[in-house]
């Protein structure tokens, strides 16, 4: 009988052993996964990383664990990319880096770039582009110019070579869901997560947002010359266009051709042989001619997001420049590269020598400002300090950012 109960005492005291160990163990495990905060596991670490490694975002890193093992298995936020695309031609390159330029140093999100340019100039924009890969707040793409195959050579001789190419963005870009769209010769001088932002804002009809043509009617060209429908009472410039291309797509458009309502896809080369005698602004015309008809499917932005000479040739037209500054500087025209408007020639030349170094960016206003008071003697220079207003607003915020905010 003692013997039983020898055999009893022991497997019980056996088992309160290993129970101890098992609660152990599990004070340790819940000890390592809370980090010391609370019981919960610690959330990893988001990052974007693409494209053998252009593109991560400033300040993130990977989720690391001891012993190189993942003990919880933790969903990674992704981290909202904004999508810009340009198409360049002929001789842009220089133009636009510069833009490019502009748009990186003061983001905040990271970029993806759709760059659509002439095969001669992939080349370069490869070798400028990976020269930047340090960075890593950005990744590209290049595209060749392609319109569809059987009507190829209109499109290519509408306007500009290839300035049409935009038309078709929501079309070739078929995973995007949204899309800044922007011409060779913009330059950002605020975040373009501000405007990316405007995406939020758009109703349940809207698709697309553009800046008015003119905020003056007397020196209005559609409203004064045009031969076809156009938005609003000065239309609208296509320059800067941001679009929610998921709805582009979807949307079924009225149109002054057929009582049936067409897609993106099937309205573009109708309006085109309808009114090819009749525009004189190639793709814009045709934009025009679309909202005219769908007007509730247009978000129209301020003139300061897409501030052009018109703006201030023959006088200051554009209130909200006025009043906050310019936010994207559209330098139509040529202006970057003649002395007609010196004030638009400065900040290119300003941007373009601008190096990504912090004091570069630092000392970028100073010297800036005194060359802008050199251009007085034009109307636009008059108002130079528009110029620089949200741009030292920028450099300044950049600065009050955290370092993983850069």
């Amino acid at each position: 009988m003692r013997r039983y109960l020898r055999v009893v005492v022991l497997c019980v005291a056996c088992g309160f052993c290993s129970l101890l160990y098992a609660f152990s163990q599990l004070a340790v495990s819940l000890e390592e996964g809370a980090g010391g905060g609370g019981g919960k596991p610690q959330a990893a670490v988001a990052s974007w990383l693409a494209g053998g490694g252009r593109g991560a975002v400033r300040g993130a890193s990977p989720a690391a664990h001891p012993g190189g093992s993942d003990r919880y298995s933790l969903k990674i936020q992704p981290v909202e990319k904004m999508h810009l695309a340009v198409v360049a031609c002929g001789e842009r390159l220089e133009e636009t880096m510069t833009m490019l330029k502009s748009a990186i140093i003061f983001s905040i999100k990271p970029l993806q770039f759709h760059i659509f340019a002439e095969d001669q100039l992939h080349h370069s924009f490869k070798g400028r582009l990976d020269d930047w890969s340090f960075l890593q707040t950005f990744n590209y793409t290049l595209y060749p110019i392609t319109f569809p195959s059987e009507n190829a050579a209109e499109w290519k001789k509408l306007f500009k070579p290839c300035a049409s190419q935009r038309l078709f963005l929501p079309l070739i870009l078929k995973e995007v869901d949204s899309l800044l769209y922007v011409d060779t010769d913009i330059l950002f001088l605020r975040p373009i997560d501000d405007i990316w932002s405007l995406l939020k804002k758009f109703n349940s009809t809207q698709i697309a947002a553009m800046a008015p043509e003119h905020e003056e009617p007397r020196i209005g060209w559609y409203n004064r010359f045009a031969r076809h429908p156009y938005y609003g009472k000065t239309g609208v410039n296509s320059g800067v266009m941001l679009m929610n291309m998921t709805r582009m797509r979807r949307k079924y458009f009225k149109n002054d051709m057929t009582t049936v309502r067409l897609q993106w896809g099937d309205i573009l080369m109708p309006l085109l042989k309808k009114y090819k005698l009749n525009i004189t602004w190639g793709d814009q015309d045709l934009l025009n001619i679309m909202f005219f008809h769908n007007p509730e499917s247009l978000f129209v932005f301020p003139c300061q997001w897409n501030y052009r000479p018109d703006h201030c040739i023959y006088g200051s037209n554009c209130q909200e420049a006025e009043e906050e500054g310019i936010f994207i500087l559209h330098g139509n025209r040529g202006v970057y590269h003649d002395d007609k408007q010196p004030a638009f020639r400065a900040v290119y030349e300003a941007l373009r020598n601008c190096s990504f170094e912090d004091d570069n960016i630092r000392s970028l206003l100073k010297p800036l400002e005194l060359e802008l008071q050199k251009t007085v003697h034009t109307y636009c220079g008059r108002i130079y300090k528009i110029f620089i207003k949200q741009l030292a607003k920028s450099v300044r915020d950049r600065y009050a950012r955290s370092p993983k905010e850069k």
